[in-house]
């Protein structure tokens, strides 16, 4: 109970903090949200150089002294490790799986469009001007719903009234208005997606002769987003690999020469505060770039879809006076079907856009403060590489497995599944982050992934490997101090397993996705024998005095016992079997005689109760006794 009370006291003392800084931000201008102020605290009492015992309760002076280093840390004007905070937050609210990105998109249209169909489905007009209003009000909602073009266009309104006429003509109204809401709401559903597969068609056959062009049918939304959005997200990424290679390159030279040259004063830690926003950005760009092209895929399906079903349906009404609906229905809202996923993949390409275009804010500072030309003069001689170049610089390198047996080593050649793995550090080489300072030097998983305490781990040399592997627990222990004191890497690296108090952005997915789990294959090989001996257990073994006892018991008392048989139906065939009975035999008895007994019946009379006003009643009684 007292431990429980004092995490309790502990969490309310934790949240006054964060209000209180929250309401101090504000006050002096800068708008902070809780889940940025509650991770700066958490990540001011895990840095070790601040002095807090997360196992202590926090005193008033260390509330204070917490309070003061979160408010200098939420108040810095230009610092990169700031913003890729802020932009791990905001990624962290605004991003989602694919899946529920969809549905909030499918919530988001049904809410517009709710005011319509409540007054549609709630109308109870008799006259003929209200039902012309109601019907009029369906051709709205159609409209609205399948995005085609806007209500206020009147040949838009004609075409789809002449399309909603042929299906479901003003006479039916009266049918209409006795069904219950939710069947209303079903049939004007069933409605939009007849008229709007309708429209589809009379667009793509107003070319007689020609195949339907599906340039003409795409939606607007996504003829506008799909040759932008991943465009936009490739020229952003492209630019922060640039960004990242160069500061990677001056890092690692400032790592090899153990300093800064002399006379030289080189903002080492703001370089790497840059690096890791620029890598942090890139990592999401990386994400969104492909949902993008997931999109880009879908919509090529979607389309050869459409490109069928038009010309399926072309074919079954083509010279023909009458089709039967049984035929033609079903097409209509297939084809309504496909537009409504072309529709989907163009909001969501949209949404994926202004995600990317939001991020653009978070990486401003690091090109304030080390703009083109300061960081030309940092590289100096040092050689650019892409993460690609160093991929092909090592990949002649590889682990053999004899070299250090102590260790698990898994290789592309033996391991099904090898691309699928959930590398660690986010495929970044933990023995050059450990070593070199927080430099951030991408793993090449073909030299070899080391499987430890259920982690795999990649590195960007061999001998980098060997060493790791030498004594991995002093190294991820490192990685995990280097993180306290940059608490941006805690989720750029994906180190929420050793920081389980702040959870990452991935693991919005764990609920779609799973780790794979390798399968390492090898040659193996069993022999049985073909006669076992048997087991030398005697299954009438009783070791215990007291059960022979009772086995004796039960053995003595069967001598005073009799066997009793029972004839059943399935047996009473197989023997003669006899009973003997008794007839009744006669026998009287008798009863008393029968008696009664009379009683008088009483008789009285009257006399002087007539005739006389003043006259004497005489009582008299006539009983026979």
């Amino acid at each position: 109970m007292s431990e429980g009370m004092s995490r309790a006291s502990a969490e309310i003392v934790i949240e006054n903090i964060i209000r209180e800084i929250s309401r101090e931000c504000a006050a002096r201008g800068h708008a902070a949200s809780d889940s940025l102020v509650a991770f700066m605290v958490k990540a001011v009492i895990l840095d070790p150089r601040n002095g807090f015992n997360v196992d202590r309760t926090l005193t008033k002076q260390d509330v204070q002294k917490l309070e003061g280093l979160c408010l200098d840390k939420l108040m810095e004007e230009c610092s990169p490790s700031l913003d890729t905070i802020k932009m791990q937050m905001y990624f962290n609210m605004n991003y989602t799986s694919r899946r529920e990105f969809l549905e909030e998109i499918h919530r988001l249209g049904e809410s517009r469009l709710g005011v319509v169909s409540r007054e549609i489905t709630d109308s109870r007009g008799k006259t003929w001007e209200e039902l012309h209003a109601l019907y009029n009000k369906i051709i709205t909602y159609i409209q609205l719903r399948s995005g085609i073009d806007s209500p206020a266009d009147d040949s838009a309104v004609r075409e789809a009234a002449a399309a909603l006429q042929s299906v479901f003509p003003q006479t039916e109204l009266g049918a209409f208005m006795v069904l219950l809401k939710r069947d209303k709401e079903q049939q004007l559903k069933e409605l939009c997606m007849l008229v709007t597969g309708i429209r589809l068609f009379n667009k793509a056959g107003r070319r007689s002769g020609e195949e339907a062009d599906l340039s003409e049918l795409m939606p607007a939304v996504l003829t506008v987003a799909l040759p932008v959005t991943a465009h936009s997200v490739e020229k952003e990424l492209k630019a922060s690999q640039t960004l990242a290679w160069k500061y990677t390159a001056v890092l690692e030279s400032l790592t090899e020469c153990d300093g800064p040259p002399a006379g030289r004063d080189v903002p080492v830690v703001l370089l790497k505060q840059a690096l890791y926003n620029v890598r942090q950005h890139e990592a999401f760009l990386k994400m969104l770039l492909s949902d993008a092209c997931v999109c880009a895929e879908h919509v090529e399906t979607l389309q050869a879809e459409l490109s069928s079903h038009m010309k399926l349906l072309r074919e079954t009404v083509q010279s023909k006076m009458a089709v039967p609906t049984a035929k033609v229905f079903p097409l209509f809202k297939s084809i309504s079907k496909l537009w409504s996923g072309l529709q989907d993949e163009g909001e969501l390409l949209n949404v994926l856009s202004n995600i990317a275009l939001n991020l653009q804010p978070f990486v401003a500072s690091q090109a304030k403060i080390f703009s083109e030309a300061p960081l030309d003069v940092l590289l100096e001689a040092s050689k650019v590489k892409t993460d690609e170049q160093r991929m092909a610089e090592s990949s002649d390198e590889r682990i053999v497995p004899a070299e250090m047996p102590t260790q698990q080593w898994l290789l592309p050649e033996t391991t099904a599944g090898f691309c699928q793995l959930p590398l660690q550090y986010n495929a970044v080489c933990g023995h050059t982050l450990a070593s070199r300072d927080g430099l951030l030097l991408p793993g090449n998983p073909h030299i070899g992934v080391l499987h430890h305490e259920e982690k795999f781990y990649v590195f960007s040399s061999k001998e980098a490997a060997l060493k790791f592997a030498a004594g991995p627990g002093a190294f991820v222990t490192e990685v995990a101090e280097k993180a306290k004191q940059f608490p941006e890497l805690i989720r750029l690296l994906e180190l929420h397993q050793q920081f389980s108090r702040v959870s990452p952005y991935s693991e919005i997915l764990l609920g779609e996705t799973s780790p794979v789990k390798p399968v390492t294959k090898c040659e193996s090989g069993t022999q049985t024998d073909v006669h076992p001996a048997g087991t030398g257990v005697v299954q009438s073994y009783e070791w215990n005095e007291w059960a022979l006892r009772r086995k004796a018991i039960q053995l003595a008392d069967l001598r005073s016992k009799v066997t009793h048989s029972a004839q059943t139906d399935l047996s009473h065939m197989r023997r003669d079997g006899a009973t003997q009975t008794w007839l009744p035999k006669d026998a009287a008895c008798q009863s008393k005689r029968d008696g009664g007994s009379s009683v008088p019946k009483p008789q009285v009379y009257l006399s002087g109760l007539r005739g006389q006003r003043d006259g004497r009643v005489v009582r008299t009684n006539l009983t026979r006794l």
